[in-house]
């Protein structure tokens, strides 16, 4: 970690601990759990008495005020075990985290004082609470023990925290934006999804309009692969678990996937991915290594048990569509597979108007050679694929970092990490490396020497979950989508019912020309037509009078570029096609 990042984390992790030290004072009784530094802040986990509100958190923010200004020293020190469970004879949480350091053979552990509290901690810290930067208590959540929902629920307080009051208003300022454009409210404001308890949670409906913008995504992404010699396809949502046992899956991903159905003589699960599906249909048939690469795609929906705490609207759910694609080829064709896999996603993500180092980075996703249980055990083919993939990386200077234990259990990936408005990065789209399906499937092609040789395997998302790419592009347009994603693109708006009639030849000739178009046609002014429109961001208005009757023209109103004038109802649609045909942002 670069120094400056370690000297924020010094500052937030303290301020994690004055948080402590201010709860303390106020609510004595207060049971005490972790607190660390985080991306932007801070938090901790403690176990009140009393159930807290939002209310509360004013008083502890004013209290940790307080207690900085006091400029108290924060001193560590180590203490034997017995030493520091007598010390924390009355916080079992603390307890039970010293107990799990001697079984691990520690004798001595750290502990921190700042005033008058004391906690169990490795630090480092900053020496005097003074040094403290700016900071500001943000909300509570509750959170188990550990991250085990069989433990005891906690209560977290989450707070930022900047090193001076400017930076610390502008990421406020920030974070005000970014609830704007939380593409929940967005999504219920312009009628895209809905979610209901009947259905289940983390389980999204789809609206009209929101199906809009899907079916524009699919059909964007499958032309384009099309195109890209990618081969389309279909396969079920589940299978025999023998498939996932086969695959490795089962073990490995057993705890987030669905329970097993008994059918007949079957044991069936909901898939939690597509690949087992498409190396069956490899295998369908001998292969030449003339016909590598294979490159089998499908949008293919998949399930995933994700705990409810987790779940975030349509950007975390427990049953999603993914632009999948598995592509098996030669060893020798692996370098060039996987340059033209980047290549469309670079492609793909300027379409959408997302850019690289702005908006999204690379992340080198490496196995951990201890954690045998969670990766395949082959030193030499992990070396292998990781080399592989930090070079194509290196040699395409693509902006990237790398994070050891990020990688699947069958090979490293490279996973492209896009940033939402207020700065959250998740993973968004991947393109991993297989050294072990090949050998589990035999997934094999006679060679031109006539022998059977083992192919490699590419698994690549080329735009990711189309729920979670809805969700960062409801929140990077706040709901202004370009043209061509837009659920409506025209607004017809006559200023009288005597007009309808022609307001509605103009709809018939844009829905020749596949244009999305609806007529306002209520009992309403219109200048409330107009408000009505804008509110649900519509791109263009053509408003219908007895001028535009009489001259047969239209008056259009762009959200982008504002009052277009008078227009010719054949140039305006050259204009649109233009518009939608070339993805404008």
């Amino acid at each position: 970690m670069e120094k400056n990042n370690s000297d924020l984390e010094t500052m937030r992790h303290s301020a994690s601990h004055l948080l402590a030290a201010a709860v303390l004072e106020l609510y004595p009784d207060t049971k005490f759990a972790i607190g660390p530094a985080i991306e932007n802040g801070f938090y901790y986990d403690f176990e009140f008495s009393t159930p807290l509100t939002e209310e509360n958190l004013k008083e502890i923010e004013q209290k940790m005020i307080e207690i900085k200004n006091k400029k108290y020293e924060i001193s560590g020190k180590q203490v034997s075990i017995k030493n520091a469970k007598d010390l924390f004879k009355k916080q079992p949480y603390k307890l039970e985290l010293i107990s799990d350091l001697e079984k691990e053979g520690e004798k001595e552990m750290g502990i921190y004082t700042l005033d008058n509290f004391t906690d169990l901690c490795r630090g480092p810290h900053l020496n005097n609470t003074e040094k403290i930067g700016e900071f500001k208590l943000m909300s509570l959540a509750g959170a188990y023990w550990r991250g085990s929902e069989k433990n005891k629920m906690l209560t977290r307080i989450y707070g930022v925290a900047f090193p001076t009051k400017q930076e610390l208003a502008e990421y406020l300022t920030k974070m005000e934006e970014a609830k704007k454009r939380d593409h929940r409210v967005i999504g219920k404001e312009l009628d895209l999804f809905v979610f209901s308890d009947l259905v289940g949670k983390g389980l999204p409906l789809l609206t009209e309009k929101g199906s809009v913008i899907r079916r524009e995504l699919e059909r964007f992404i499958v032309d384009e692969e099309i195109k890209r010699g990618y081969k389309h396809v279909y396969t079920p949502d589940l299978a025999k678990v023998e498939l996932y046992k086969k695959s490795g899956h089962y073990p490995y991903y057993k705890d987030t996937m669905y329970p097993v159905m008994k059918i007949d003589e079957d044991e069936l699960i909901l898939r939690p991915m597509t690949c087992p599906h498409h190396f069956e249909l490899y295998l369908s048939k001998p292969r030449s290594y003339k016909e590598l690469p294979v490159r089998i795609a499908e949008l293919a929906k998949q399930y995933r048990y994700e705990k409810s705490g987790e779940l975030t609207g349509l950007m975390r759910v427990r049953a999603f569509c993914l632009a999948d694609s598995h592509i098996v080829c030669r060893p020798d064709q692996a370098v060039a597979e996987i340059n033209g896999v980047l290549d469309l996603i670079e492609y793909a993500s300027e379409a959408l108007g997302i850019h690289k180092l702005t908006d999204y980075r690379y992340r080198l996703s490496l196995g951990d050679r201890k954690e045998e249980k969670k990766y395949y055990k082959d030193d030499k083919a992990w070396d292998f694929a990781e080399n592989v993939l930090r070079a194509v990386l290196t040699k395409r200077k693509a902006p990237f970092f790398e994070a050891k234990g990020e990688a699947a259990f069958y090979g490293p990936k490279i996973d492209i990490q896009m940033k939402n408005f207020a700065g959250v990065e998740n993973t968004a789209f991947t393109v991993q490396y297989d050294f072990v399906m090949p050998k589990r499937f035999e997934l094999k092609y006679t060679d031109k020497d006539g022998k059977e040789k083992e192919a490699v395997v590419i698994h690549r998302s080329s735009i990711g979950a189309l729920e979670r790419v809805m969700a960062f592009l409801i929140e990077r347009y706040a709901g202004e989508f370009p043209l061509w994603l837009s659920p409506v693109q025209v607004k017809i708006l006559p200023i009288n019912d005597s007009l309808v009639k022609y307001a509605q030849e103009i709809k018939q000739a844009l829905e020749e020309k596949n244009i999305r178009v609806e007529i306002d046609d209520k009992t309403e002014s219109l200048g409330k037509k107009i408000r009505n429109a804008e509110m649900e961001k519509v791109p263009y208005m053509i408003i219908i009078g007895e001028k535009e009757l009489k001259d047969k023209k239209i008056s259009v109103r762009s959200k982008k570029d504002g009052d277009l004038g008078s227009l010719d109802l054949k140039d305006f649609i050259e204009r649109i096609e233009k518009e939608i045909k070339e993805k404008t942002p």
